[in-house]
C-alpha cells in the first residue's frame, strides 16, 4: 500500500509550460506517472510533452477527471493556484516553489484544511512511491530515480528534498526498499509536516520502519517526540538529525528557510536528545542508517 499518491493518481501540473515544470513534466511521464493535464493561463490548446495545456483548473479537471495537483508557479502566484485547485475538489496538493510569502502560505493552508485537502510544501521537491508514481522533480530524470528508489516497506520523511533520494539510494543499495518517500519541503510553515507523515505510514499497514531526516531550526522533531511520547511509538522511527556543528554558529541560516538557528530556540544536540527518549533510533553517522534500519525490519518481522 502507498501513501498519497498511487497508480490512480490523475496528475495535474500547474505552470506547465514554465521552463522548470516543463522538465519535471517530462521526468514524471518518463517514470510513468499518469499526467494528464497542465494549466497555464492563455496558453490554453498546447501541449506539453504530449500533455494538454488549459487555461484554468475547472477546464482541466472537466476534460480528464485529476484529483491532485502540482504547482510550479512565480511565488506570489502561488496562493491564487492553490485556491483555484480547492475549488475544484483536489485531493492533494504539491508545492514546488519557493520562497511563497508566510502570509500567503498561512491562508492557503487553513483553506486547503477547511477543504479537506493534503498539502505538500511549499520548497518541496514531491513525493515518490517507488515503480509507481513519481510526483515532482524528486529524484530527477527516470533512469536515475530507478536507482535510487525502489518498492519496499520503509516509509520517509525528510526536510531536505536532496536528501531524500540519498536515503533512499542508501536503502536501496542494502536491498531495503520504500514505501512511499516525501519531501516535506524546506520552509518554517508547511502543509505536511513530519509528525504528519508519520502518522500518514503508521496508519499504512505495508509500511514497517519511518525514516526521517532533519535539519536545524524549527520545531518539526519536538512536535515528533512529544507526539511519539504522549501516544507511544507504534512504528519504530530511525532519525538523522544533521547539523550539529550549527549549535556553534546561532542566527546563521544555512540553506532552506526552515534551517533559521534563533537565539533561545532549541540546539540541534537537544532536538537528539528529545527524538530519543521519545524512543527514536537517532543515528549519529549517515553511513549507520541502512544497517538501523535493517534491525528494526528484521524486529518488525519476528514481531508478525
Amino acid at each position: 500500500m502507498s501513501v498519497l499518491v498511487d497508480s490512480s493518481t490523475r496528475l495535474l501540473v500547474q505552470g506547465i509550460t514554465g521552463r522548470e515544470a516543463a522538465n519535471f513534466t517530462r521526468e514524471c511521464l518518463d517514470y510513468g506517472t499518469w499526467l494528464v493535464a497542465g494549466v497555464t493561463p492563455g496558453k490554453g490548446g498546447a501541449e506539453v510533452y504530449g500533455v494538454p495545456v488549459f487555461d484554468t483548473v475547472a477546464q482541466a479537471v472537466r476534460k480528464t477527471n485529476i484529483n491532485a495537483s502540482l504547482i510550479s508557479v512565480p511565488p506570489l502566484l502561488v496562493l491564487d493556484a492553490v485556491l483555484e485547485a480547492l475549488a475544484s475538489d483536489l485531493e492533494l496538493i504539491v508545492i514546488i516553489t519557493e520562497r511563497v510569502p508566510r502570509r500567503d502560505v498561512a491562508i492557503l493552508l487553513a483553506a486547503a484544511e477547511t477543504a479537506g485537502c493534503r498539502v505538500i510544501g511549499p520548497n518541496s521537491l514531491g513525493l515518490i512511491t517507488p515503480a509507481v508514481c513519481k510526483v515532482g522533480s524528486i529524484g530527477g530524470p527516470a533512469r536515475d530515480v530507478g536507482r535510487a528508489y525502489t518498492p519496499g516497506r520503509v516509509g520517509v520523511a525528510s526536510r531536505s528534498g536532496g536528501m531524500t533520494t540519498e536515503l533512499a539510494s542508501m536503502l536501496s543499495a542494502r536491498g531495503i526498499g520504500q514505501s512511499t518517500c516525501i519531501s516535506v519541503g524546506g520552509d518554517p510553515l508547511l502543509g505536511t509536516t513530519l509528525l504528519d507523515a508519520y502518522r500518514l505510514f503508521d496508519a499504512d499497514p505495508e509500511t514497517d520502519v519511518v525514516v526521517t531526516f532533519s535539519e536545524p531550526g524549527g520545531d518539526q522533531e519536538i512536535e515528533l517526540a512529544e507526539e511519539l511520547e504522549a501516544m507511544g511509538v507504534r512504528t519504530p522511527v530511525v532519525g538523522v538529525v544533521a547539523g550539529r556543528f550549527v549549535d556553534e554558529m546561532p542566527g546563521t541560516r544555512f540553506g532552506h528557510a526552515g534551517t533559521m538557528v534563533q537565539a533561545g530556540g532549541l540546539s540541534t544536540e537537544e532536538k537528539v536528545r528529545r527524538l530519543q527518549t521519545a524512543g527514536v533510533h537517532v543515528v549519529r553517522r549517515l553511513s549507520d542508517l541502512p544497517g538501523e534500519v535493517a534491525r528494526r525490519l528484521d524486529t518488525a518481522t519476528e514481531a508478525a
